[in-house]
């Protein structure tokens, strides 16, 4: 029968690989030896993201980079887009709040000066449209306060502007940054990053008690197509002949299934060893959640976002 301090190690050292895939281990520099105490915190905040992942099946937040604004004129059109031509209250990363047309142009002319200056066209990209969404039902408030937070840890030192969209099946918030930081460093947002801010996203909702998880899909078990927003817009005006579905190939990506398997069936069996009966319920839970999950690319239901631009997409990170 394992003991607790067992289970505390078994739970470190799997779900960080499930959970927390970024932390590598560098051959010829020793790991720092966690102590008691912050052994069993790490290992009982990985159990509540099992609990939450294979029992409750917590929503996956979605972080989605849509595209960005190569000028000053494709810029302001988008800020013009999230406000509702500036019937939306838009809120910039000072906490300063504005709304109408006249406060929208003020808003382009400060991003236009305000540093290096952008023309009305440009061959890069000068700003970044990004949105943080929930499933329908969340609470708006809280996602626009964990989208708040978000923006204020992720991107600091950029301009940027947010608005909430709430008056659509899912809410969420549309966020616009000024890729040219304050100190004139460029933003440039990887496939890291954007996992990196899906996990900020999910962990700012948890604050405010909205349940919420950004594992990947490898951990998840999970082989799913996910409709580019186009797709979204095409299916709501019924110009949508079929979707496309086309599971995630390759050695790496199943590499990272298989691996994601073997971790979740060494917690499963560490579970079922310790004799308490809600270990063994776990332990059940984990096994039909790696066992029964399909390899087959299954398309996500669409958030229906009517009215959505169509985008250049730099992609889902799920």
């Amino acid at each position: 029968m394992s003991q607790p301090q067992d289970i505390d190690g078994v739970l470190i050292t799997w779900g960080d690989r499930l959970f927390y895939p970024g932390n590598r281990i560098v051959k010829g520099q020793p790991q720092p030896k966690l102590s008691a105490l912050a052994a069993r915190q790490r290992a009982a905040a990985i159990r509540k993201r099992i609990e939450a992942t294979v029992i409750r099946r917590a929503p996956q937040v979605m972080v989605k980079v849509t595209g960005g604004g190569r000028g000053m004129k494709a810029i302001a059109a988008h800020f013009r887009y999230i406000s509702k031509n500036g019937r939306l209250e838009i809120e910039d990363e000072r906490g300063q709040t504005m709304r109408g047309k006249d406060a929208l142009r003020e808003l382009a002319d400060d991003w236009r000066y305000g540093g290096s200056l952008i023309e009305d066209t440009s061959s890069r990209r000068e700003a970044f449209n990004i949105m943080l969404s929930m499933p329908r039902g969340t609470d708006p408030a809280s996602v626009e306060w964990a989208a708040r937070e978000f923006a204020k840890a992720e991107l600091a030192d950029h301009k940027y502007v947010m608005v909430l969209h709430d008056h659509q099946a899912n809410p969420h918030v549309h966020i616009s940054v000024r890729a040219e930081s304050k100190h004139g460093r460029r933003l440039n947002p990887r496939k890291t990053d954007l996992q990196r801010w899906r996990e900020t996203f999910a962990a700012k909702l948890r604050e405010r008690g909205i349940e919420a998880e950004a594992t990947r899909q490898a951990t998840r078990c999970a082989s799913r197509y996910y409709p580019a927003l186009w797709q979204v817009k095409a299916s709501d005006d019924g110009r949508l002949l079929k979707p496309r579905q086309v599971a995630r190939q390759g050695a790496v990506t199943q590499a990272s299934r298989d691996a994601a398997r073997s971790a979740w069936r060494r917690l499963a069996a560490a579970f079922a060893a310790t004799g308490r009966e809600v270990d063994r319920q776990l332990a059940r839970a984990i096994e039909a959640f790696a066992g029964g999950a399909s390899h087959r690319a299954v398309p996500e239901p669409a958030r229906p976002i009517a009215g959505t631009k169509v985008p250049t997409q730099t992609g889902p990170v799920r």
